[in-house]
């Protein structure tokens, strides 16, 4: 379900970078980056996935890895490559990676609580 919006930016292979306003969705597993903003930077597709919508629908999509900057932290994460319609998503596998927790009452990103055991 989306709850609020974060912008960052994305980097592509050769430091080309484009500006993403995401939907952050904790029903998304990956990111997803809409082809106007993978195919500029340059990511190449690496791998395909099969994903399951909203309404149960299945749907192919190519994945790839990219730099994301966020204001809580960047790193690399794996990406969805959208196609023409497709929004700009922020998944809880980039949240994981960049140590992120989203607190849905305030509606802000915090610190995850790592453990180590």
């Amino acid at each position: 379900m989306g709850i609020n919006f974060i912008d960052g930016v994305a980097r592509g292979p050769s430091g080309e970078e484009a500006e993403v306003c995401f939907l952050m969705d904790s029903g998304a597993t990956y990111s997803l980056l809409p082809d106007s903003v993978w195919r500029p930077i340059g990511l190449e597709p690496t791998r395909e996935m099969t994903f399951t919508l909203a309404d149960g629908t299945r749907v192919e999509r190519q994945i790839s890895r990219c730099y994301l900057v966020l204001p809580q932290g960047e790193d690399y994460t794996p990406v969805i490559l959208g196609e023409p319609g497709d929004e700009a998503l922020l998944g809880v596998v980039t949240l994981e990676i960049l140590g992120l927790v989203f607190n849905p009452f305030s509606r802000t990103l915090h610190p995850m609580r790592m453990m180590l055991a």
